[in-house]
C-alpha cells in the first residue's frame, strides 16, 4: 500500500489537508446545482472544489481529501452512456454522500434498486424520517426539501439503513454509517430546503471531522504565500478595471510583494460614466500602489470597428488588453508576471472541467493570445464572488468598491448588441446605464441587485415624442438578484421606479424613445446578454 493511498485510508480527522484547510470535494456528475453544493460547503468554513464525473481514484488519492460529495444530474442510471460511479472511490475510507442521482448511483452501484418512478417529483416536498441516524440527529421527523428527479430509490442496498421517504420516493435518505457512506434524494444546498445547511454541516464537522477554517483571513494567507512562492522579486503588472475582482487581486499582490507590483489601468473607452477617474484615484492616491494610466480608447474602438459578433469582440479585446499590457512592461524591468482576476464561476462557465460545456468565453479565460509573454497570476482562481467580496472587505477595501457590481471585461462593447461599437453608440449606452445607476442607487436598492445595466440593441423603435413621429433606439433594463452568479433571477423592481428610469432616459437623450425590461432568469437565459 502506498503511503497516499494509506494517508487517504485514515480516519477522516487526520486526513492532509490543503493549505491548512481540509478538503471535501465534489464529483460532477452534471446537475443544475453542483456549482452550488460546493458553495455551501464552503460557507461552512470547509474547502471544497468541483471534480469531474471522470476523476480516477488516483486523483482522490493524490488529493486526500476529508470527504467527497457526488452530485445530482438530469442522467438515468439505466441510460446509455450515463455516467458511472468509479466502486473504487467508495474504497478509499473516505465519507462519502450521494445527493440525487449521486444517491442513485450509489443504490445502483452497491445493489439496492432504481425504477422509474409513475410521476416525477419536482419541488417542494414533504420528507418524512423514519430513522434519524447520524445525518439527520436533532432535526424534525417531519420537513420541507426540494426535490428534482424522475427516477427514484425504491429499495436500498444490503446493509443500509433506510433513513425517509417522500411522496414520491420509499427511500428518499439512506447510509451505512460502518462504511460512512450517505445518501439522500434532496437537495440540501438550496434554499428551499430549510434543513439542508445543517445536514451539509452534520457530514462536514460529524461525519468527515472537517474544521471549520476556510476563512477570509486564512484565504489571505494562503494566497499571500502562494504569490510570494511564485513571483520571488520577480516583476508583477496587473490590469485594474476598478472592479472588485481586479481590485482585490491587485492589493492581494500589492500586499505579497509590494513595489513589485505595478498597475496598469487601460482606459479603454468601454467603461461607465467616470469610473476611470474613480479607479486612478482610488489606487493612486488612496492605496498608494504604483500605478500607470493609459489613454487607449482609440485605439480599441478602431480595433472594434465593423465587428458586432460577441465572441469576437471579447477576443479582439482581450488581445488588444494583453498587447498594451506587454508595451507597458516593455517600459519595466523584469515584468514577467500578469495578475488577472479569474473567478471559480469563470473558469467553470468557460468549459474549464473536463465534460463542462463552454457557456461563453470570460474576458479573464477566453481569448488571451498564444504568443503570451507573461505568466499568469490568479489569485482568485478558486473564490466565488461572493468570497471576493469578503476578502476584500478583510483587506479594507472601501465599501463602494467591495459592493461594487460585476461588470464585464470587455465593458459595454459587448452591452451593444448585435451592432458595432462606435463612439456614438458607447455614449448613449453609457448615459443609460448613468441614469439607471443613480435613480437605484436613490432608491436604495443597489446592494440588493447583483447586477443593474442597459442593454443598447440595434433596433429601432417608431415612437411619437412632441407630437413628432421618432425613429429612435431601444433601451433594455437588465436588474437580476443572486448568490454567485450561477443562477440568478430577475428583479422586481418598483413599478414607480422603473417609471422614473424611462421618463429620464427618453426625456434626457433624444435617441432614445422606447425602454423595456428583460424579465429572464438564469437559467434559461445568461445575466448579460452576450
Amino acid at each position: 500500500m502506498t503511503q497516499a493511498l494509506a494517508d487517504a485510508q485514515t480516519p477522516a480527522s487526520a486526513s492532509p489537508r490543503r493549505g491548512g484547510h481540509h478538503e471535501v470535494l465534489v464529483v460532477d456528475f452534471g446537475g443544475q446545482y453542483s456549482q452550488l453544493i460546493a458553495r455551501r460547503v464552503r460557507e461552512c468554513g470547509v474547502f471544497s472544489e468541483l471534480l469531474p464525473a471522470d476523476v480516477g481514484v488516483a486523483e482522490i488519492v493524490r488529493r486526500a481529501p476529508a470527504g467527497l460529495i457526488l452530485s445530482g444530474g438530469p442522467a438515468s442510471v439505466y441510460a446509455p452512456g450515463a455516467p458511472a460511479l468509479d466502486r473504487g472511490l467508495l474504497e478509499l475510507g473516505i465519507p462519502v454522500l450521494g445527493i440525487c442521482y449521486g444517491m442513485q448511483l450509489l443504490a445502483h452501484s452497491l445493489g439496492g434498486l432504481v425504477e422509474r418512478a409513475e410521476v416525477g417529483e419536482f419541488g417542494r416536498a414533504e420528507l418524512h424520517l423514519r430513522a434519524f441516524g447520524r445525518l439527520f440527529a436533532g432535526l424534525p421527523a417531519e420537513q420541507t426539501c426540494w426535490m428534482s428527479h424522475r427516477d427514484t430509490v425504491k429499495r436500498g442496498p444490503e446493509g443500509f439503513t433506510e433513513l425517509a421517504s417522500s411522496g414520491v420516493s420509499p427511500v428518499a435518505a439512506f447510509e451505512h454509517e460502518e462504511r460512512a457512506i450517505y445518501g439522500i434524494q434532496f437537495h440540501p444546498e438550496v434554499v428551499h430546503t430549510p434543513y439542508g445547511q445543517q445536514i451539509l454541516t452534520r457530514f462536514l464537522q460529524d461525519i468527515c471531522g472537517c474544521e471549520r477554517n476556510w476563512t477570509p483571513a486564512s484565504i489571505i494567507d494562503e494566497q499571500i504565500a502562494r504569490i510570494r512562492a511564485q513571483v520571488g522579486s520577480g516583476h508583477v503588472i496587473c490590469g485594474l478595471s476598478g472592479g472588485v475582482d481586479s481590485s482585490v487581486a491587485a492589493l492581494l499582490v500589492h500586499r505579497a510583494v509590494g513595489d513589485q507590483l505595478t498597475c496598469v489601468f487601460v482606459d479603454h473607452g468601454l467603461m461607465r460614466k467616470g469610473e476611470g477617474e474613480q479607479v486612478i484615484a482610488a489606487f493612486r492616491d488612496t492605496f498608494k500602489v504604483p500605478l500607470l494610466a493609459v489613454d487607449a480608447e482609440q485605439r480599441f474602438l478602431e480595433r472594434l470597428r465593423g465587428v458586432t459578433d460577441p465572441e469576437t469582440k471579447r477576443k479582439l479585446i482581450g488581445a488588444e488588453f494583453i498587447r498594451v499590457f506587454e508595451e507597458e512592461a516593455s517600459k519595466l524591468s523584469d515584468a514577467r508576471y500578469l495578475v488577472q482576476g479569474t473567478l471559480y464561476s469563470d473558469v467553470i462557465e468557460s468549459g474549464g472541467r473536463v465534460g463542462a460545456a463552454t457557456i461563453k468565453s470570460h474576458h479573464n479565460v477566453g481569448g488571451l493570445p498564444d504568443d503570451l509573454a507573461f505568466e499568469l497570476v490568479e489569485p482568485l482562481r478558486m473564490l466565488f464572488k461572493d468570497e471576493v467580496r469578503a476578502v476584500g472587505a478583510e483587506l479594507g477595501l472601501p465599501e463602494r468598491l467591495v459592493w461594487r457590481q460585476p461588470f464585464p471585461g470587455p465593458g459595454l462593447a459587448i452591452r451593444i448588441v448585435g451592432g458595432e461599437a462606435t463612439k456614438e453608440r458607447l455614449d448613449l449606452l453609457r448615459d443609460a446605464d448613468y441614469i439607471l445607476q443613480d435613480e437605484i442607487r436613490k432608491a436604495g436598492l443597489y446592494r440588493e441587485l447583483w447586477q443593474s445595466f442597459c442593454v443598447l440593441p440595434d433596433i429601432r423603435s417608431v415612437g411619437v415624442q412632441g407630437d413628432e413621429r421618432t425613429y429612435g433606439n431601444v433601451i433594455v433594463i437588465r436588474a437580476v438578484t443572486s448568490d454567485d452568479a450561477m443562477t440568478a433571477d430577475w428583479a422586481r423592481l418598483p413599478y414607480d421606479l422603473l417609471e422614473q428610469i424611462a421618463s429620464r432616459m427618453m426625456g434626457e437623450l433624444h435617441e432614445v424613445n422606447r425602454v423595456v425590461l428583460d424579465i429572464t432568469s438564469k437559467p434559461p437565459g445568461t445575466i448579460e446578454w452576450e
